[in-house]
Parts: C-alpha cells; structure tokens; sequence
C-alpha cells in the first residue's frame, strides 16, 4: 500500500490537538476591516474548534495527525 498524501491546504489551516480537538483560526479578518467595528475584528482573533460535525471531513483530509 502506498503512503496516503495530506492534503496540504488543510495541513495548512488546521491543527490537531493532543486531547483530540482541531483547532482553526477565524475568517473575515483578512481585508475589508474599514466597515468592521474594533470589536467584531477582537473576537475574530485567535484560534477556536472545529465543529463537531465538520471534524470527520478534516480528519479524512489529515491522515498522519494525530
């Protein structure tokens, strides 16, 4: 059997985490912040979960993370 390739645009966009999780970071802060008030692009920062329902999807694409 050969090797199964990542897809490496997830590789990019996602890690896992040691308890399981994947984390992700947030869209919408990448251009046209003019309209966006301070506090909407705050919370936009950082780092948060993956649903739950979208977590099968990312694991099939990321078959080496652990």
């Amino acid at each position: 059997m050969p090797k199964v390739k990542s897809k490496k645009s997830a590789a990019k966009r996602f890690k896992v985490r040691s308890s399981g999780g994947i984390k992700r970071s947030r869209a919408y802060l990448r251009h046209i912040l003019t309209k966006k008030s301070t506090k909407r692009k705050r919370h936009l920062r950082g780092t948060t979960n993956v649903h739950d329902s979208n977590k099968r999807q990312v694991r099939a694409m990321l078959p080496y993370a652990s």
